[in-house]
């Protein structure tokens, strides 16, 4: 369970000062005590997907866009700690809903960047 403490929250809640949606999955985020992997799954059910499990579900989602996420723009304003310009790139660059984006890229932030583009970087 990848969980955010509240004044981790508090810090995100400064840099998506002027994205709502954002703001909205964080609220959601606070709501299920920072963990990541319910709220995800709350928001997931929001718009419309429906989670097939509730174990690592988050996980997959963001292995999904595990290329997107590996980008140099992506990659580097995850490294920079800039998570509101790496939230609207996948939500621009893909077609993830914003509101996942954001735990989506809040979990590969606390989960480390590096470590998470790995399997991109080895060889067959």
């Amino acid at each position: 369970m990848i969980t955010l403490s509240s004044e981790e929250i508090d810090q995100y809640r400064s840099q998506l000062a002027d994205n709502e949606v954002a703001l909205r999955a964080l609220n959601m985020i606070e709501d299920c005590e920072g963990d990541l992997e319910d709220a995800a799954i709350a928001l997931a059910l929001q718009v419309g997907q429906e989670p097939d499990r509730t174990e690592q579900w988050l996980d997959g989602v963001a292995k999904r866009w595990r290329v997107f996420l590996c980008q140099t723009g992506i990659k580097e304003a995850i490294q920079a700690g800039t998570v509101s310009s790496a939230i609207n790139l996948l939500a621009q660059e893909t077609n993830i809903p914003t509101v996942l984006a954001t735990p989506v890229v809040l979990y590969v932030a606390k989960t480390g960047i590096d470590d998470f583009c790995k399997p991109l970087q080895e060889k067959l």
